[in-house]
């Protein structure tokens, strides 16, 4: 009997549709690196329209798409980005705009919904009279959903007054959109009216789309014209590149329905875990298919624990902290898997054994 075997580690685990296997089997590839590959010219086109914005261009993966936005924007070294104290620019990319780009960023505090205060963007502009002495600031940076904190959309109120302080001050706005749809959706805006504010978006794939691999860069034509360049200079010229992008294309078609579910059966799993005593979700806050579970000392257990626990019984997740763990839903995950999940939680928090005796 094959083990029941729940992934809720993130959204990035699902496996290619078999009809996303059947377009990438009849893909028309071309040569990318010459610009010759007709279905990466679809995609990228389809999804610059669908940002409302001029171009648009693959790359490998969402660490790129923003290591790429942030160097494009920033032109030179000794340039200084603003962003969140924990955004996934700042902490989960290695560090690349710095390594790489020579890129100094220059960090906001986050707030619990994922936005940083108006006022202290503001503030942390640097004075252009004083640039002999401080790295010049060129860029804003925001992410939509805020992984780090649930998965909270920023809405396009709080975007476009952004917009505003970066156009004030001569500066450019990059926006992460490695979850966008799920913020467009989960607020019921249209993606392009989300990030009219934005100069860039980069636009992660293999998340909530549910594509095997990569993501897309929108923005104006220049700008992905110096993209395209840059992505050559960090090896992200990927030749038949079309076999890829045909997947990424079904899963616009296929997959953005579906985000809406994702959203609802995340919600679900948020209500059913906060009813088990040791356990506790800010419920208000699941705004989209990430939840953070905090797993209280009366529980009589710890994160890495109760992981482990759950592996036994098949539910894969992962822990963020000595209390804390990370579920994150997927349009592979089935309203059956939610429940099943939540009966698992409930044996493991309470220390009931498994069927193997464990």
């Amino acid at each position: 009997m094959v083990k029941r075997i729940v992934d809720l580690r993130s959204d990035t685990v699902t496996k290619p549709t078999e009809t996303m296997r059947a377009a990438m089997e009849g893909a028309e590839v071309g040569d990318d690196v010459l610009e010759h590959d007709p279905t990466a010219f679809h995609l990228e086109s389809e999804m610059a329209k669908i940002m409302g914005k001029e171009a648009g261009l693959f790359v490998p993966s969402g660490t790129m798409a923003n290591l790429i936005s942030v160097l494009v924007h920033c032109e030179s070294r000794g340039s200084e980005v603003i962003l969140g104290h924990n955004s996934h620019i700042h902490i989960y990319e290695n560090g690349g705009i710095s390594t790489l780009g020579g890129v100094h960023p220059r960090t906001v505090k986050n707030n619990d919904d994922g936005t940083m205060d108006i006022d202290l963007i503001e503030a942390a502009i640097r004075d252009p009279k004083e640039e002999i002495v401080f790295p010049t600031t060129r860029l804003i940076c925001l992410e939509n959903t805020h992984c780090n904190h649930g998965g909270r959309c920023l809405s396009v109120e709080y975007t476009d007054r952004v917009g505003q302080i970066a156009k004030k001050h001569g500066l450019k706005l990059h926006i992460d959109g490695a979850r966008i749809f799920n913020a467009s959706v989960a607020l019921g805006v249209p993606v392009d009216r989300l990030v009219q504010a934005a100069d860039s978006v980069s636009v992660c794939l293999s998340k909530g789309l549910g594509a095997p691999v990569g993501s897309v860069i929108v923005g104006s034509n220049s700008f992905i014209a110096k993209a395209r360049r840059l992505r050559k200079t960090l090896g992200g010229g990927m030749r038949q590149i079309g076999i890829l992008c045909a997947a990424a294309l079904v899963a616009l078609q296929e997959n953005l329905p579906k985000l809406e579910s994702d959203h609802k059966k995340a919600r679900l799993l948020a209500d059913g875990l906060n009813k088990i005593q040791g356990l506790r979700v800010c419920t208000s806050s699941v705004e989209t298919n990430i939840i953070y579970v905090e797993i209280e000392e009366s529980s009589g257990t710890t994160a890495i624990k109760l992981c482990k626990d759950l592996e036994e019984y098949g539910i894969l997740l992962k822990q963020t902290g000595l209390s804390r763990l990370r579920v994150v839903l997927h349009h592979q995950i089935s309203e059956s898997d939610v429940q099943f999940a939540l009966s698992c939680f409930q044996k493991a928090v309470n220390g009931v054994q498994n069927e193997n005796g464990n």
